[in-house]
């Protein structure tokens, strides 16, 4: 599904009124290629930026290796420089190093593929993904998806701060499928439901073939800095028995995570209590 053409959202608000200038515009047209690859014309139109400052800051990040333009279609991707920063940065992170051996231990569960996924900005952004006997899906480190869509990033809207939410249900969101969820309202009651129960499932909004649950991971002091991810085929979460199962080692997976960070359940559960 193409994307639509209105302006993009930073991490936390929509870009300033205010020209972007310098350092701050380069890392805003990084981050709308990262999401959106695409022609030199569309960029600068979705971010309301001149043709010529635009050529410039692309200029620039292209022969620092931050960026690579395809020269059939024009399109501006990442470069090898950003990704060599992206795998430093996975190379040092905690979280991945401590989860992986669990995620490792779930995937032996037939049928699904177990992920890692991290909030970054308005997206969730998979740090690892293992697959079973099976390929359930081709998103791999470092994909990313809106986070109204998909178990994982109802998770991490959920556990979000509530400006956050409030801003992000504010500003106009895209379905892929008929089956994602668009309506605020809606939404916000979903996001109520995670916080309670501590999971998701979804079926078929992000893909109509297949169907995930998620759960949050906590750290020692019990804020959520990444989630467990099953990913499987739209009929084993419809499937009553299988959909248990596989919630059960979810939540044991994202728990026992949460605990070798440091989160002590008892603790978090008198916090909930008052």
């Amino acid at each position: 599904m193409a994307p639509r053409r209105n302006k993009v959202a930073s991490d936390e608000k929509n870009y300033p009124a205010t020209p972007l200038k310098g350092v701050n515009r380069a890392l805003h047209v990084l981050e709308y290629i990262a999401i959106r690859p695409g022609r030199a014309i569309d960029i600068a139109e979705a971010m309301d930026l001149s043709w010529a400052t635009l050529h410039r800051t692309l200029q620039q990040l292209e022969q620092g290796g931050f960026l690579k333009r395809d020269p059939e279609t024009n399109q501006y991707r990442i470069g090898p420089r950003m990704w060599f920063i992206g795998a430093t940065y996975v190379a040092n992170h905690r979280v991945l190093e401590i989860a992986r051996p669990y995620v490792e231990a779930a995937v032996k569960t037939k049928g699904i593929t177990v992920q890692l996924v991290e909030k970054s900005g308005r997206q969730s952004v998979v740090l690892l993904s293992s697959h079973s006997d099976e390929e359930i899906t081709k998103a791999a480190y470092g994909y990313h998806f809106p986070l109204h869509t998909g178990s994982k990033g109802l998770v991490l809207l959920a556990f979000s701060g509530e400006d956050f939410i409030n801003e992000y249900l504010g500003s106009g969101l895209e379905a892929l499928t008929p089956r994602t969820q668009t309506d605020p309202d809606e939404l916000r009651k979903t996001l109520e439901e995670i916080r309670e129960r501590q999971y998701a499932i979804t079926i078929a909004d992000v893909q109509l073939h297949t169907a995930s649950m998620a759960a949050p991971v906590f750290d020692r002091n019990s804020n959520v800095v990444a989630c467990i991810c099953f990913v499987a085929r739209k009929s084993a979460m419809e499937n009553v028995e299988r959909r248990d199962q596989l919630l059960e080692k979810l939540l044991e997976t994202a728990q026992s995570t949460s605990i070798a960070l440091g989160w002590r359940p008892e603790l978090a559960a008198k916090m909930r209590a008052g």
